[in-house]
């Protein structure tokens, strides 16, 4: 039986971050001598695409953006929350670049960490390795869903699967105050501003969703989850 869970526009994925517990004293001790965390406000870029990679970054406050970019378009890949890891495709010894961008939704505070350091870690300490392993694949089947989704499923499927996962995910509440744009939720569901504008109204009206000014609520869980699989 396919597991529908992986079919969804999602953007953030299910698996914890735990990588850093696995770290001994003396390692947590080092990690903290090659770090530092940086403030970002709302819009300001965290890395950017093709500029040489020196650090993983650890999202400690904050929610942000990751983005491929050709010049001309843009995809939104997914949605780093806090407790998430960004950059670690820049480990590989092959990719000395970032490969994407990524930009502050909100206010951030990001916790940089010196990249050698970062593949000293997973050199030596195989419960680490063996959790970052774990995150990249998690990433991965993310990914691949999402990309599924945006190809296959109908407009009204693909806002479903992103409210579902702003309250599920991100928030962690049927009830939150939506800092996103709606130009920020087309981006996400991969249709125009004017299309999400139509359908957050009609999502209204058929009493799923209740919206006062940045105030958000889903109001029918189920519906949402059955528009979301039907697509």
């Amino acid at each position: 039986m396919v597991n529908n869970e992986q079919y969804t526009g999602c953007t953030i994925s299910t698996h914890i971050c735990q990588c850093f517990d696995k770290l001994t004293e003396k390692e947590k001790e080092l990690l903290e001598d090659k770090s530092v965390t940086i403030k970002y406000k709302k819009g300001e870029t965290i890395c950017k695409q093709g500029s040489f990679a020196s650090h993983v970054m650890y999202m400690e406050k904050g929610l942000a953006k990751v983005i491929l970019n050709d010049g001309k378009n843009s995809l939104v890949l997914k949605i780093i929350p806090e407790g998430q890891l960004l950059g670690l495709s820049s480990i590989n010894d092959e990719h000395n670049t970032f490969q994407y961008s990524s930009i502050a939704y909100i206010d951030s505070e990001v916790k940089l960490i010196n990249l050698d350091f970062f593949k000293q870690l997973v050199a030596q300490n195989s419960d680490f390795a063996k959790e970052v392993i774990n995150i990249l694949s998690s990433n991965s089947v993310l990914i691949n869903g999402r990309f599924f989704c945006l190809t296959h499923k109908q407009s009204y499927g693909r806002l479903a699967d992103i409210i579902l996962c702003l309250s599920n995910r991100v928030f962690k509440s049927d009830q939150f105050e939506l800092q996103l744009s709606r130009k920020d939720l087309a981006e996400l569901s991969g249709m125009s501003e004017e299309t999400v504008i139509r359908m957050l109204k009609n999502f209204r009206e058929e009493r799923l969703i209740e919206m006062k000014g940045k105030n958000f609520k889903v109001l029918d869980y189920s519906k949402l989850q059955q528009i979301s699989e039907v697509g």
